[in-house]
C-alpha cells in the first residue's frame, strides 16, 4: 500500500513537471503602460505689445512743421512713470543734452561771402513734445515732465524763413539771390514706449535755425 502511494507521488511530479500548460515566469522588458509623455510647460506669458502709433500724429495735422508744440495724446503719465522706475540712468542722458552746444552744427554754405541776412524770419524758443528725427520718424520728446523734485524741459531755439526759396526783398532785382531756409541739428531725450526694458534714448532731430540770403559769387564780385 505504500508502494503505491509512493508511485502516485512520483508520477504526479514528473507529469507536473512535463506539463505544457504551466506558466512560466516573463523577464523580458516589459514596455510602460503609460507611454510616452509630452512635458507641460503651459502657454508662455506674452508680453503686451507695443501700442499702434500712426506714422504721423494727429498734432501735426493742421501743421506743416515737422515738429509739435501741443499734443493731445502726449504719454505724460506713462514718461513720468517710466523715468521714476529708471530715475539715475534717464538723470545721465538728460546730462548729456540739457546743455549741449550746438554752435559747430548749423549747416553753412561753401564761402562765407556768398551769405548775407536780408531774408524776414520767424525766431522762437520752443520745447516740442514731438518731431521728426533724422531717420523721418516721428518720436516723443521728453519736456516739461516734473518727477519727485526734477522737471525734465528740452529748449531748443528755431527760426524760420518766412519766404525760403523766393527773390532776397533788399537785393536789387538785376541780382540773382535767394533766400535760404537754414537747419541746426539738435539732440533730444526721447520716449520708446516700444522699448521693454529701457524706454529712453538721445536722437537727432534737425531744426531750422537761420533765414540767409544767398546770392550768386558772379554778381557779388562786381
Amino acid at each position: 500500500m505504500a508502494f503505491t502511494f509512493v508511485m502516485a507521488a512520483s508520477l504526479a511530479a514528473l507529469v507536473s513537471a512535463s506539463s505544457p500548460y504551466q506558466p512560466q515566469p516573463a523577464y523580458g522588458h516589459q514596455q510602460p503602460a503609460y507611454g510616452h509623455q509630452q512635458p507641460a510647460y503651459g502657454h508662455q506669458p506674452a508680453y503686451p505689445a507695443c501700442p499702434h502709433y500712426p506714422e504721423d500724429p494727429a498734432c501735426s495735422k493742421n501743421s506743416t512743421d515737422p515738429w509739435c508744440l501741443e499734443d493731445s495724446e502726449y504719454p505724460e503719465y506713462e514718461i513720468k512713470h517710466a523715468i521714476s522706475y529708471n530715475k539715475h540712468k534717464v538723470l545721465e542722458l538728460y546730462a548729456d543734452v540739457a546743455d549741449l552746444n550746438t554752435e559747430n552744427s548749423v549747416e553753412r554754405l561753401t564761402e562765407i561771402e556768398e551769405e548775407t541776412y536780408l531774408c524776414p524770419s520767424e525766431v522762437g524758443y520752443v520745447r516740442p513734445l514731438r518731431a521728426v528725427n533724422t531717420d523721418g520718424k516721428w518720436r516723443v520728446i521728453v519736456n516739461n515732465i516734473k518727477v519727485d523734485y526734477e522737471t525734465f524741459t528740452q529748449t531748443t531755439r528755431i527760426e524760420k524763413c518766412l519766404s525760403a526759396g523766393e527773390a532776397c526783398p533788399l537785393v536789387p532785382q538785376c541780382y540773382e539771390s535767394s533766400c535760404l531756409q537754414k537747419s541746426v541739428y539738435h539732440r533730444f531725450l526721447v520716449y520708446d514706449p516700444c522699448d521693454q526694458y529701457f524706454p529712453f534714448a538721445i536722437e537727432t532731430f534737425q531744426l531750422p535755425a537761420s533765414c540767409a540770403c544767398s546770392l550768386g559769387a558772379y554778381e557779388i564780385s562786381h
